[in-house]
């Protein structure tokens, strides 16, 4: 890629976006107010504002490979305590999406190097569901069930932090798990049964 290209394509934006609105960059620089966070997957295709419709301002966006939520990770959990304590979201997101790459290789037994301790916590994943994974005998339909499953465990991690906790409690703050589906474009809301699947940890990770 010629990245020149990158720096013409910034200015047509530019002539655009004053065509629509003559203010657009005094309002932009006017601060953020977000009602949403968005924590996706780092894919180049999966461009998180795009495929929701959305522009600039509209949605915070964090992004790593396979969309993971790992208490360790302070990048994750400083972008979860800014949203959620600062921006006041009321609405948090974790989108993964279908031919998922760091899922795939999660899958895969081999030494991946630096990736090794990232893709522990996919594997993790399909630890904990390996009965209801194992049972499908179709690969592909194994690997998209993976996917759907990781973004679920995420959720789960999101709602055994503090701060969406007490967002929960005090806002009435929602997670959502969704799927991209890379192959039609469409968003799927995965509807998870978060009540359910929290029963067994709620006694662990509920806080006063």
């Amino acid at each position: 890629m010629n990245l020149d290209i990158v720096f013409k394509k910034n200015k047509d934006w530019i002539k655009r976006k004053l065509n629509e609105d003559q203010n657009y960059f005094e309002k932009l620089g006017e601060g953020q107010n977000p009602e949403l966070l968005f924590i996706g997957c780092s894919d180049s295709r999966v461009t998180a504002e795009e495929l929701m419709g959305l522009g600039p301002g509209d949605a915070f966006i964090h992004r790593n490979i396979a969309n993971m939520v790992i208490g360790t990770d302070l990048n994750a959990m400083s972008v979860v305590e800014y949203a959620v304590e600062h921006l006041k979201v009321n609405h948090v997101v974790v989108c993964g999406h279908y031919g998922c790459g760091g899922v795939k290789a999660a899958m895969q037994s081999a030494d991946l190097g630096l990736l090794n301790p990232w893709l522990r916590n996919i594997r993790d994943v399909y630890r904990i569901h390996n009965k209801e994974l194992n049972a499908i005998t179709c690969e592909e339909k194994k690997y998209e069930r993976l996917v759907e499953l990781n973004v679920q465990e995420q959720c789960v991690n999101l709602i055994k932090t503090a701060a969406i906790q007490k967002a929960v409690r005090g806002r009435g703050l929602i997670v959502h798990g969704w799927i991209f589906d890379i192959h039609t474009g469409d968003l799927v809301d995965l509807k998870i049964d978060f009540e359910s699947i929290l029963n067994d940890i709620r006694e662990i990770y509920h806080l006063d």
